[in-house]
C-alpha cells in the first residue's frame, strides 16, 4: 500500500512538472503550437525582439510612409519606402543599424531618373539592384553605383493581356540573372524574363480550384446570361515570392478557398521547382496553412492569409499572416515549429505587417501602418530547435538527439522534440527506441517505418531460431503422424496374429 501511495505521489509530481511550462505561458498566449488533437499548446518564446527600427532611430528626415517591403543581402537591409519614392540602405553590425544611402534616383543615359511608388527591391550578390518601379510600370536594373542598365517592361506578347496595366509588386532574381515577377491582376503565375529583358512566359500557375457543385451549377443550371455575369474559373494570383539557398522559389497567395485548406486542395504556401510544380513537403499533422483554429476571438475571423514568406539556410521557412498578424515557422517536412505575434502596439506585435525577411536566423518584419521594422532574434528555446535541426541535417544524429532533449527540458510538451529524437534514433538504427518516441506523439507514419525496420532487424537477428522453429513445426507433425501410422500398423498386425491363432 505504501509503495502504491509513493508511485501515485511520483506520478502527480511528474504531471505538475510537465504542465508547469504550459501554465506559465498560457497567461500570455504569445508563442504556441498545435498538438495531434488540434489543441493549442503554449510554449516558451522562440523569438524575442532585438530592435525596433523607425525613421527616428535611423536618423532619417521622413517617416516611412506606406513602406511596402524589406530585403536583406548579407548584413545590408534595403527598405522600400514607397510613398517617399526611395530605397533606404541600412548596414547592420553587432546590433547597430546605420543608414548607408538614401536611394531616391539613379543615373540614366542623359539625366537623373526617379522612382514612382517602388514596391520591392532585390540586390544580387554582385550588388546589382532590381527595383519594382510600380508607378512607372517597369522593373529597373541598376549597377551597384546606381547607373541604369535596362528595364523589364510590359511584355508585347499574345500570352500577356494588353488590357491589364503592368504593375510589378514583387520579384526575385536567380543566379543566371533571370527575373521572376509578381504583378497585380496577373493570375497566370510568375512572369519570367531572361537576363537581357526578354519575356519568356509564365511559370507556376496555380491550379484552378472550384468545388463539384460550383461546376455543376455553372455548367448545367445557370443560363447563358447568368454565366456571363459570374467570375470564370481561373487560376489565382500570387502575393509574394522568395528564393531559398538552393534556388527554389517559395510563393504565397491569399486567394484560396477556406473550404479547401484542411483537405490539402488549396495551398497558401508553395515551393516551385524549375518546371513550376509544387514540391512542398507536407508531412505534418496539418498542412502548412497557418492557424487551424479560426475562432472569432478579438474580432478576427477566417483562415490565415499568407502575404510573405522567407526561407532560412537550414530549410526552415516562415510565413507572415495578414489576418491575425502572426508569424508561422515550419521545418522542411512541413511540421509547424511554432507561431507567434499578433495585432497590437507592444513589442513583438504588429498593426499591419506587409513584409518578412531574415538575416541569418534573425527575422525582420516591416509594419506598414506603424512605419517600423521589428528585428527578432532566437531565444535559447528557438536556438535549440534550430541547433537540433541543423545537427540532424549535418548527419550528427547523436548531437541532434541530445539537443532535442535539451529542448524538452524547456518545454516538456513540445511534440517535435519527441519526433526529432525518434528520427535521430531511427537514423542510428535504434528502431525499438525510436518507436517509443513516435508512439508518444502519435506519429503514425514514422512509427510504421520504425516498426517495419525493427521487424526486419529482429528477423535477421533470430533467423536461426526462426529456421529451427520452422523445421520443428514441419518435422514434428510428420514424426507424430509417422509414429501414429506405425502404432496402427503394429496394432493391426497383432490383431491379425490373434485371429490366425484362433
Amino acid at each position: 500500500m505504501k509503495s502504491l501511495f509513493s508511485k501515485m505521489i511520483a506520478l502527480a509530481a511528474a504531471i505538475v512538472l510537465l504542465a508547469a511550462p504550459v501554465a506559465a505561458y498560457a497567461d500570455t498566449g504569445y508563442t504556441y503550437n498545435y498538438d495531434y488533437w488540434e489543441e493549442t499548446q503554449y510554449s516558451p518564446d522562440a523569438y524575442t525582439v532585438r530592435a525596433t527600427l523607425t525613421y527616428k532611430e535611423l536618423g532619417l528626415d521622413k517617416k516611412f510612409e506606406g513602406a511596402s517591403s524589406v530585403f536583406v543581402r548579407g548584413n545590408m537591409i534595403y527598405i522600400c519606402d514607397s510613398s517617399n519614392n526611395r530605397i533606404i540602405e541600412v548596414a547592420a553590425e553587432n546590433g547597430i543599424y546605420t543608414v548607408q544611402r538614401v536611394i531616391d534616383g539613379f543615373e540614366g543615359d542623359t539625366e537623373i531618373l526617379t522612382f514612382n511608388n517602388p514596391q520591392d527591391v532585390f540586390v544580387s550578390e554582385d550588388g546589382e539592384f532590381y527595383i519594382c518601379d510600380n508607378g512607372n510600370g517597369r522593373v529597373v536594373k541598376l549597377t551597384s553605383d546606381l547607373k541604369y542598365v535596362l528595364s523589364f517592361t510590359q511584355p508585347d506578347d499574345i500570352l500577356f493581356d494588353s488590357s491589364v496595366s503592368f504593375l510589378p509588386t514583387r520579384l526575385i532574381v536567380d543566379d543566371a540573372g533571370r527575373v521572376y515577377l509578381v504583378a497585380q491582376h496577373v493570375n497566370k503565375g510568375l512572369i519570367k524574363y531572361e537576363s537581357d529583358g526578354t519575356f519568356t512566359g509564365f511559370i507556376g500557375a496555380t491550379p484552378v480550384t472550384y468545388s463539384w457543385y460550383q461546376y455543376i451549377w455553372k455548367t448545367y443550371l445557370m443560363t447563358k446570361e447568368q454565366r456571363a455575369q459570374t467570375q470564370n474559373f481561373v487560376p489565382t494570383e500570387y502575393d509574394n515570392i522568395a528564393l531559398d539557398k538552393d534556388g527554389f522559389m517559395y510563393v504565397v497567395t491569399t486567394h484560396v478557398d477556406e473550404a479547401d485548406l484542411m483537405n490539402d486542395q488549396a495551398m497558401p504556401i508553395r515551393k516551385l521547382n524549375a518546371l513550376g510544380n509544387d514540391i512542398l513537403i507536407k508531412n505534418g499533422n496539418f498542412p502548412p496553412i497557418g492557424d487551424i483554429d479560426w475562432s472569432d476571438d478579438a474580432g478576427y475571423s477566417g483562415s490565415s492569409k499568407m502575404i510573405d514568406v522567407t526561407v532560412l539556410d537550414n530549410d526552415t521557412y516562415f510565413a507572415l499572416d495578414r489576418t491575425r498578424c502572426r508569424i508561422f515557422g515550419y521545418d522542411n517536412q512541413g511540421h509547424l515549429l511554432y507561431a507567434f505575434g499578433g495585432n497590437g502596439n507592444r513589442d513583438g506585435y504588429f498593426r499591419e505587417p506587409v513584409s518578412l525577411e531574415h538575416m541569418g536566423n534573425d527575422l525582420l518584419v516591416l509594419d506598414k501602418k506603424a512605419g517600423q521594422i521589428t528585428v527578432f532574434t532566437p531565444t535559447d528555446f528557438g536556438g535549440g530547435i534550430f541547433g537540433a535541426i541543423e545537427s540532424y541535417q549535418a548527419g550528427d544524429y547523436d548531437g541532434s538527439a541530445d539537443i532535442w532533449r535539451d529542448v524538452l527540458s524547456l518545454n516538456g510538451n513540445y511534440d517535435l522534440a519527441y519526433i526529432g529524437i525518434g528520427r535521430a534514433l531511427l537514423r542510428q538504427d535504434k528502431y525499438k527506441e525510436a518507436m517509443y518516441y513516435f508512439k508518444v506523439k502519435n506519429d503514425v507514419d514514422n512509427y510504421a517505418k520504425a516498426f517495419k525496420l525493427y521487424r526486419k532487424e529482429w528477423v535477421e537477428d533470430h533467423i536461426a531460431i526462426i529456421f529451427a522453429a520452422a523445421v520443428i513445426l514441419m518435422v514434428v507433425p510428420l514424426a507424430i503422424g509417422r509414429s501414429k501410422r506405425l502404432r496402427w500398423e503394429v496394432a493391426k498386425y497383432e490383431e491379425e496374429r490373434r485371429t490366425i491363432r484362433r
